[in-house]
């Protein structure tokens, strides 16, 4: 059996892996989207469930302001002891936090804060002498020379208290010389060596992973004379896969090694990632008391033989979404709001409400918007809404990267009558047309091509316009650190109106085998 790379595809980006026995759980990065740090499981590597979230109720952190690409970053997930710790950073607005969980599907603890500081925190627990180390990264080094330079510390963690003790200890500046963002660093006790992993050179195309190992955690700290251990940054822009890099190493029970990392596929003729930085696994071998990547290349490749365990019966991502009690596991918000009464949208009778808040897509509020991740180069997605729109309010479809960069299929009401059209960014208006009351919308996008569509049932869909460009909806071209998330969205357009929209279903589906086909492109590899 086989796996496929990457193993989670669209927006899961930063991943961190534990083992518990022969159960594997693993974590993303969310930013500014809520429920917050998916958790997924899996038992043979090949097939993963999400079987939860971290972040999952209103109140357990705030949002509020946070731009898409703010928000949480890089978590940590380990057990001990009978329970598992994630350990991250809320960005801007608390700084570092740690949550517990006897059962990773959750319920997980209120965070508590740790009075640590920089970014990316990860947890240590040493099994020679029992004790629990804090490993950090400094953006803001003492005796800092440079724009870019870290410094990775650590700080010795009570477990009892949930806080550090004493100040922190200096250990690694990055294994490169002159290197840039030195973070996500991970440190494991393997033989007689501990390893202090890490990435650094950004997270674009110079990403890279390093490692380092000690004797002791204070250091000294010594590098892979073969530094960075893995990245694509040599192969340029035209690879298949690059942005390699921020990885976590786990065994599996017979003794075999492993690499999570975080990547991105570009699309051939335009040279993009709207899916964003994705999740991907690859095989790790020892020489010498160093590891190495187990493939012929030393890169990430597209297959792995998987573990000789059982397939997991791990159901599918369903492509036809019916709203029920609750928001399905796999669909985001933006924010949230710090009381569940205060929702811009909620589950009411079998379908998804949304409310016409003051709220827009184009804010950092809580906008009455839910969706489900991209996850492939050409997809469709089709939503049944019923919607009455009154003056000053709209509602429809969103194509979302972030704030600026987007595309809408608004249905509005002015000067009394109804209309549907396609709005890109915050306001320029691509496509107009009258709107008599159709409840099913589509979005179509194929190499990057985005088609809109309106109808009485989805069988008997108008085209509202086509070949609109959705280059832009891409890290290249918008920044941040998120992929493109599709779904629906109702809004009062600055006033908060006493209207709301009504999902009865939406439906998401994709070639699964579309970045396996050839794309054309001379420099393709």
């Amino acid at each position: 059996m086989t796996y496929r790379n990457p193993i989670l595809s669209g927006f899961y980006p930063d991943p961190s892996v534990c083992r518990v026995g022969e159960d594997f759980y693993l974590v993303n990065s969310t930013f500014a989207y809520f429920p917050g740090l998916p958790v997924f499981h899996s038992r043979d590597l090949a097939h993963w469930e999400q079987i939860g979230n971290v972040i999952d109720r209103p109140g357990q952190l705030d949002f509020d302001g946070a731009s898409v690409s703010r928000g949480l970053f890089a978590p940590t997930i380990r057990y001990h002891d009978g329970r598992f710790y994630v350990v991250c950073t809320l960005v801007d607005k608390g700084g570092n936090f740690i949550v517990t969980a006897e059962d990773p599907a959750g319920p997980w603890s209120d965070p508590v804060w740790l009075d640590a500081s920089g970014i990316d925190p990860s947890l240590f627990f040493d099994p020679l002498d029992s004790r629990v180390w804090y490993v950090g990264t400094d953006s803001e080094p003492k005796g800092k020379t440079y724009q870019g330079e870290c410094e990775i510390y650590v700080a010795e963690f009570d477990l009892s208290s949930l806080s550090l003790k004493g100040t922190g200890i200096g250990l690694w500046r990055g294994a490169l010389r002159d290197c840039i963002w030195a973070e996500g660093p991970h440190i494991y006790r393997i033989g007689e060596w501990l390893y202090l992993l890490h990435a650094e050179g950004g997270t674009s195309v110079n990403h890279a992973v390093c490692i380092a190992r000690s004797k002791s955690v204070t250091g000294p700290w010594t590098g892979a004379p073969h530094n960075p251990i893995l990245t694509h940054r040599h192969l340029g822009k035209n690879a298949p896969i690059i942005n390699v890099g921020h990885a976590d190493l786990f065994d599996d029970p017979d003794g075999n090694w492993r690499l999570a990392l975080l990547a991105s596929r570009p699309f051939t003729d335009a040279r993009v990632c709207p899916l964003g930085r994705e999740t991907f696994l690859v095989p790790v071998v020892w020489e010498d008391g160093w590891p190495f990547i187990a493939s012929k290349s030393g890169l990430v490749e597209r297959r792995y033989p998987a573990l000789k365990s059982e397939a997991s019966a791990f159901p599918k991502e369903p492509a036809c979404d019916f709203f029920q009690d609750s928001l399905p596991k796999h669909w985001l918000t933006l924010r949230q709001p710090k009381r569940p009464e205060d929702s811009a949208w909620k589950m009411r009778n079998g379908h998804l409400r949304l409310f016409t808040v003051a709220a827009t897509m184009n804010g950092k509020e809580h906008p009455a918007f839910a969706g489900r991740r991209v996850r492939h180069r050409d997809w469709t997605f089709t939503a049944n809404m019923e919607w009455t729109p009154k003056a000053g309010g709209c509602a429809g479809l969103v194509v979302f990267q972030n704030e600026e960069f987007q595309y809408r299929m608004e249905i509005y009401q002015t000067l009394g009558k109804d209309f549907v059209r396609v709005v890109r960014g915050v306001g320029t208006v691509v496509a107009n047309a009258p709107w008599e009351g159709e409840d099913v919308l589509a979005v179509r996008s194929v190499k990057l091509s985005l088609s809109f569509f309106y109808g009485k049932n989805r069988y008997s869909l108008k085209k509202l316009t086509d070949r609109i460009d959705g280059t832009i909806l891409s890290t290249e071209y918008a920044g941040g650190f998120v992929g493109n998330v599709v779904g629906v969205f109702a809004s009062g357009d600055g006033k908060d109106i006493d209207n709301h929209a009504d999902v009865l279903w939406a439906e998401y589906t994709g070639d699964e085998d579309d970045f396996d086909a050839p794309q054309g492109g001379e420099n393709d590899r």
